[in-house]
């Protein structure tokens, strides 16, 4: 059973996360929407396993899938258990799941842009590799044209621990070594944020990783549970304060020091395991020297908000945010009392690109924010959205990203930001109901939000 149009708009406002007094929502129109198809797979390199030309034989529970395209993939018991019409395992990798755009753009220009970890797990993606694409988008046909493809790849032994394809000569990294989740590009070295560690990484332009840095918060390494360091049990607090899913999604670029700033994608823990701060720790590091800084500050979650999807800096000082909720589809459709496939039991409700001033820092060591776009609410008066979204109400002339995962922000100019999405292949399906979600990026005319201070 669906709420009414009007039942979900007084839902919306009763349940509106409170937001800081000073805080201001900026408009933001479409300017442009390229679309590149979920199911979008591309072929490992010629001296890859065998084993990394059929990806995802391990996301169907404990037992393995060898048969190409045999298992529906869903969204999951949170999201109702939707179908989305792709079946695991597939032929060949996922090109799925942008997490993170680098501030700089590779020498011809492209968008340097990071794929994760595969699947979402470390347990479920030891046959996907880890890889990022130049990119380049075609507003006026709707496309994203991929130049290049480059995979990691650990030939020289750096990596200190043991990896997947350990015994290859190519020794290409895998969704079980790292989660990837952010990049920026200095000079001819590339900067990765990992999960797992959370660790930094290092790595040549053509994809051989040159150095792997633990996460230091003083003179205590923050560990995640998917560090390969922890053995089991471990228990949550005393050995480590990093929560799953909860290490470098974004990390920042600083124009003028140089330095990268990772934030955390939820908050730490205390000593109990607990999680009592709604603020997200951001960690500075220096390339030049390879070591955390020790300088840090916290980013705020707005209520409803759960944790980031990307951070890049503008300025100097100025750097965009994405914050969001877990939730995925229009809340027009969002279950009343039976979960069924026609509706969204936890709807997108808090997704945001949120502008922060890192030059204004409280005592409590809080970022202040200045104000946030509302990526529910974009207005499209000249129709350029390509894709029609579920929902039981009028979206003429609104745009939406109802995803639970969006993972991606940069400035292109003075008036204009890029964002795009992690489609999770085959696991998430916002825009539709039972279809998985492709991968979008948006251009977005917001004057407003990029002149703030």
């Amino acid at each position: 059973m669906l709420r009414t149009s009007l039942a979900v708009a007084l839902a919306a406002l009763l349940t509106a996360p409170a937001l800081a007094d000073d805080e201001t929502v900026f408009p933001a129109t479409l300017a442009g929407h390229a679309v590149i198809p979920a199911l979008s797979l591309i072929a490992p390199p010629a001296d890859a396993p065998q084993d990394a030309w059929i990806s995802g034989k391990f996301t169907a529970g404990p037992n393995r899938i060898d048969t190409p395209m045999s298992v529906e993939g869903d969204t999951g018991a949170y999201h109702g258990s939707r179908k989305t019409g792709i079946k695991l395992p597939f032929i060949g990798q996922p090109l799925q799941g942008f997490s993170g755009f680098a501030m700089d753009r590779a020498d011809d220009g492209s968008i340097i842009a990071l794929t994760d970890n595969g699947f979402g797990s470390k347990k479920n993606s030891p046959d996907t590799l880890l890889f990022f694409h130049k990119l380049s988008p075609d507003y006026e046909n709707g496309a994203m044209d991929v130049k290049e493809t480059v995979f990691l790849s650990d030939p020289d032994k750096v990596v200190p621990f043991r990896i997947a394809y350990e015994g290859t000569k190519a020794r290409y990294l895998t969704g079980s070594d790292f989660d990837i989740e952010s990049i920026q590009k200095i000079g001819d070295t590339l900067w990765i944020g990992d999960e797992f560690g959370p660790y930094i990484l290092s790595a040549t332009l053509d994809g051989k990783i040159t150095g792997v840095y633990p996460t230091m918060m003083g003179d205590v390494e923050l560990k995640g549970p998917d560090n390969p360091g922890l053995t089991v049990p471990a228990q949550a607090g005393k050995d480590y304060r990093v929560n799953r899913s909860g290490g470098y999604e974004g990390m920042a670029l600083q124009p003028g020091t140089g330095l990268l700033w990772g934030m955390l994608e939820k908050p730490l823990m205390d000593e109990t395991g607990a999680t009592p701060e709604k603020a997200l720790t951001v960690l500075a590091f220096d390339p030049a020297t390879k070591t955390f800084t020790g300088d840090s500050f916290k980013f705020p979650l707005a209520e409803g908000a759960t944790a980031i999807g990307d951070f890049n800096f503008i300025d100097e000082t100025r750097a965009l945010v994405i914050e969001r909720d877990n939730g995925e589809g229009d809340p027009s459709l969002e279950c009343r009392d039976e979960v069924t496939a026609a509706c969204f039991p936890h709807p997108a409700m808090v997704k945001r690109i949120v502008l922060i001033d890192t030059a204004s820092v409280g005592d409590d060591g809080m970022v202040r924010r200045i104000g946030h776009i509302d990526l529910m609410n974009i207005d499209d008066p000249d129709g350029l959205a390509r894709l029609d979204t579920a929902a039981d109400r009028d979206m003429t002339g609104t745009y939406t990203l109802p995803f639970f995962t969006i993972e991606d922000v940069m400035k292109i100019d003075d008036t204009h930001i890029l964002v795009g999405t992690d489609n999770n292949l085959p696991f998430s399906a916002g825009r539709q109901l039972e279809e998985a979600m492709n991968n979008e990026f948006v251009l977005l005319a917001v004057p407003e939000l990029l002149a703030a201070k």
